[in-house]
């Protein structure tokens, strides 16, 4: 069992507790047992599993308490025992999960309080904690946590007031409906970006919608408001009086110049709002707009304006008066914590001009808003045509989405390996692939990339990414380096290969990918329309052994962005029908994989053959696949 790195066994069926053995499975990195029968108790010996990554027990029937002993898995970035009968307190010692990105104990039995020790989960983007009993305030420790993007715990007990999650700026999934909270929810930092939905069933609360309890109340606090205001206007009614006989008796005062008595003066009683805010042009197609032209085409960044929402910002789309557009991004941060390095940053990357990488045009820094400028790209990105629903779902063949992967390949390339200092992009995902009118890529969003240092690697205190794309090693270390890119490339390369997303349904593609390469069923998995529109299924084989290399677990063995960029580019502009044939191919050994040949001349610097490749089965593609994987994992 020690060879054992993947196991799925969601949906079928199993009854029984989980057996206490499965903790002889020591290599093991991912274990999904959701949607069965399966009862008893969490095992305490699953902390023997030192390697897991992934562990997902949900929607079974299991009891008893969650054991503290698996705070010891160190190294778990998903950790799921949602739709349980899992009772008893949340402990504390999960707080100790420094790499975790997803936690879910949603629908069980859970009391006591959220511990506040869930401030030191630094990394973590999910949290849910619905449906359950838990009591006492949110810890204000959880409103520290500056990558956490999904926080749900409506159906409980929770008391107190939102307020502790006003800084949570990439927060873009809230909801605390059905519990016990009061007070007023706070509109600043842009928390009124969640709806009203978010605070249902909380007759405490007052909110800034219609129908809240701000309004219902408002008639038994106007007489004491009334009589405040009366108050106080007496109050500067008698000063004002004063002054003036104070000025009166004394004329003898010198007048003092108006310029000195003016200047200094006006210029700090003016708001910051009358100031109109500098707006930064880093291209000529943005030449001669001033900050309230922007303001004017958009109608102060009016609602009907909006195009789309990310986890830290709200985009606009702005047509210019030489009728080109702009997006704008709207940062829901106001200031990052050195402004001087934020603009530097900014200063840098509008200088990178790629014609596959979405250029900054400009941006305006104010206490009115962070404002990002790019270019529009008219077809959104690939996520949208990928998985868009059925009505706005574009077909694209396999010729196009090729392009598209060799695209984001040269982008992604020249950050890595053209710029100086080079970059490191930190989020690259089918989101931040927009495709413009011709369907060419441009990898987009880099502005939050920071330039590499003259070391070889950078660690963070924040893990950076989206779940689904991020580099197990990445978030196991927190060390980063372009080889953690090279994973999240290849995760989308599984996605135009496949046309599923990173993570559905509790199913995470990566690991379904691994097991079909171990069963030789990978091509099963082909997105219906490159089938229609492939003529040679054996590119698909390549890109597929192409996506698995990115992939894979140990960073040093995967490939370079420049050698992914070869690749590619030898599949989208092929070898001319004029060359010479090559000589037969000798027979493969039953040890290794004809694809780990190619990787090893690719590495050498010999030219990757494009030649018709579709008589290769699946056998001599994916021969002892998982054993190849399996060695990267030690």
């Amino acid at each position: 069992m020690s060879f054992v790195f993947h196991r799925n066994l969601a949906n079928n069926n199993l009854e029984g507790p989980i057996p206490d053995n499965i903790s002889s499975c020591m290599n093991l990195i991912s274990f999904n047992a959701y949607g069965n029968k399966l009862n008893g108790t969490v095992p305490r010996s699953l902390h023997k599993l030192e390697s897991i990554t992934y562990l997902n027990l949900s929607s079974n029937y299991l009891s008893g308490v969650i054991p503290i002993e698996l705070a010891k898995m160190k190294n778990l970035d998903t950790l799921d025992l949602s739709c349980n009968m899992v009772a008893g307190p949340i402990p504390s010692a999960i707080g100790s999960l420094e790499h975790l990105l997803r936690l879910n104990f949603s629908n069980n039995n859970l009391v006591g309080y959220i511990p506040a020790e869930f401030g030191n989960l630094r990394s973590i983007m999910e949290i849910d904690l619905s449906s359950n009993q838990l009591g006492g305030l949110i810890p204000q420790e959880v409103g520290m946590l500056q990558n956490l993007i999904l926080l749900k715990l409506e159906s409980n007990n929770i008391t107190g007031d939102v307020s502790s999650l006003i800084n949570c700026f990439s927060l873009n999934v809230l909801n605390v409906s059905y519990n016990n909270l009061a007070g007023i929810v706070p509109t600043d930092n842009n928390f009124s970006r969640f709806s009203p939905d978010s605070f249902l069933g909380n007759p405490g609360l007052c909110g800034y919608w219609l129908g809240s309890s701000c309004y219902s109340t408002s008639h038994v606090q106007r007489s004491c408001v009334s009589r405040s205001a009366i108050l106080g206007i007496a109050v500067a009614g008698l000063v004002i009086l004063l002054m003036i006989l104070a000025a009166a008796c004394w004329p003898h005062w010198p007048q003092v110049p108006k310029d000195v008595s003016l200047s200094k003066p006006d210029i700090h009683a003016l708001p910051s709002s009358n100031v109109p805010p500098k707006l930064v042009i880093l291209h000529m197609n943005m030449a001669f707009l001033v900050y309230e032209d922007i303001m004017r085409m958009t109608e102060n960044l009016s609602e009907k304006y909006i195009i789309g929402y990310g986890a830290s910002s709200t985009v606009y789309k702005c047509v210019l008066k030489n009728c080109k557009p702009v997006a704008i991004k709207k940062l829901y941060a106001h200031y990052p914590q050195s402004l001087k390095e934020f603009e530097t940053e900014l200063e840098t990357v509008g200088s990178i001009k790629h014609r596959n990488l979405v250029s900054l045009q400009g941006y305006s820094l104010s206490p009115a808003g962070n404002l990002l400028f790019y270019d529009y790209l008219e077809n959104g990105s690939l996520w949208d045509v990928l998985h868009a629903g059925s009505s706005k779902k574009q077909k694209l063949d396999w010729e196009a989405r090729l392009r598209i992967a060799l695209g984001a390949a040269q982008g992604l390339a020249y950050l890595h390996h053209d710029c100086n200092p080079r970059i490191i992009h930190r989020d690259v995902k089918s989101k931040n692939i927009l495709l413009d009118k011709d369907y060419e890529a441009h990898l987009a969003d880099f502005g939050i990339a920071k330039s590499l240092c003259t070391s070889k690697t950078h660690t963070s205190t924040y893990v950076m990414g989206t779940i689904g794309y991020i580099d197990p090693e990445y978030a196991r270390t927190s060390r980063l380096n372009e080889k953690s890119d090279v994973y999240s490339y290849g995760i989308v390369l599984l996605e135009l290969l496949t046309g599923k997303k990173p993570v559905d349904n509790e199913c995470n593609l990566h690991h379904l990918i691994l097991s079909k390469a171990a069963d030789n069923t990978v091509m099963e998995m082909v997105d219906p329309d490159i089938a229609d529109t492939c003529k040679d299924l054996g590119e698909v084989k390549k890109v597929f052994q192409l996506a698995l290399l990115c992939s894979k677990r140990q960073p040093s063995d995967r490939p370079t962005m420049h050698e992914v960029v070869r690749v590619l580019d030898c599949l989208v502009y092929p070898d001319p029908p004029s060359k010479p044939a090559l000589p037969p191919a000798l027979p493969q050994s039953s040890t290794v994989p004809s694809y780990v040949n190619e990787y090893v001349s690719l590495r050498g610097g010999s030219t990757l053959s494009c030649e018709n490749s579709s008589s290769a089965s699946d056998a001599e593609l994916f021969l002892k696949f998982g054993e190849v994987i399996s060695q990267n994992t030690e």
